[in-house]
């Protein structure tokens, strides 16, 4: 059995990683599968978009998602690209059989990124604390994740990705820094609403985005969000 269990925080390139992945033969991706079972459980200061039709069609309950996700590892390797804040319990201890990447950015950039969609998220909201919180929990369980930084993966993805693959111990593959344009199968139906970046590029690439203009109402969340980054920050594994 083995699942790579990306925890990251929205608009951080989690979904690329998720598209990289998806090109290989030998591992299967899911997207968010937790989702479902957040939006159930979570108190939600903010709506998420297509909220209804996930809490329709997705797994609502913790422990068969679980079940599913093992059940399929013992096919292939999965890859689960999930959101930090979709855990909901302080030890979510079935995290620990599996090999845990935790994916940051810097939240600046994440929060103006994220606040095109919903426009006053909160600390829950982007996931960097929770992040911050699983990586404690890993560590003192023994179990310390890999910490990946989005922009350094940016400078160079083939190295970058070469080097990751041998920190999970699995081959790298080439096919993992193309795809083609437009959605991949395992998408979320909430795709339509966040990504359209990565369903108009080809592989990994800088977008737009990342130099958009800070909107002044969110600089208490960024003052909120800085240390839990620094926190991970300071234990990334992975340089170019």
């Amino acid at each position: 059995m083995k699942v790579i269990n990306l925890i990251s925080g929205p608009r951080n390139l989690s979904t690329a990683l998720m598209y990289s992945y998806a090109q290989r033969e030998d591992i299967t991706v899911l997207d968010e599968p937790f989702y479902g079972y957040y939006l159930k459980n979570a108190f939600l200061e903010n709506g998420h978009p297509s909220q209804k039709e996930i809490l329709q069609t997705m797994e609502l309950k913790e422990e068969k998602v679980v079940e599913e996700i093992n059940l399929l590892s013992e096919k292939k390797i999965v890859f689960v690209k999930g959101m930090a804040h979709h855990y909901l319990s302080e030890n979510p201890s079935f995290i620990l059989n599996w090999g845990n990447v935790i994916l940051i950015r810097h939240p600046k950039k994440l929060i103006a990124s994220f606040s095109k969609v919903i426009h006053t998220p909160t600390l829950n909201d982007i996931g960097i604390k929770k992040a911050s919180e699983l990586f404690l929990f890993l560590k003192k369980n023994g179990k310390t994740p890999i910490v990946i930084d989005s922009d350094e993966l940016l400078k160079d993805p083939e190295t970058y990705l070469k080097k990751l693959c041998h920190l999970l111990n699995i081959p790298f593959s080439s096919t993992m820094l193309r795809w083609k344009k437009g959605g991949i199968l395992e998408d979320g139906i909430w795709a339509k609403h966040w990504y359209s970046n990565v369903h108009n590029s080809e592989g990994f690439a800088i977008q737009k985005s990342s130099a958009q203009p800070f909107p002044k109402h969110l600089e208490p969340l960024l003052e909120k969000a800085l240390p839990y980054y620094e926190t991970l920050k300071n234990n990334i594994l992975i340089n170019n």
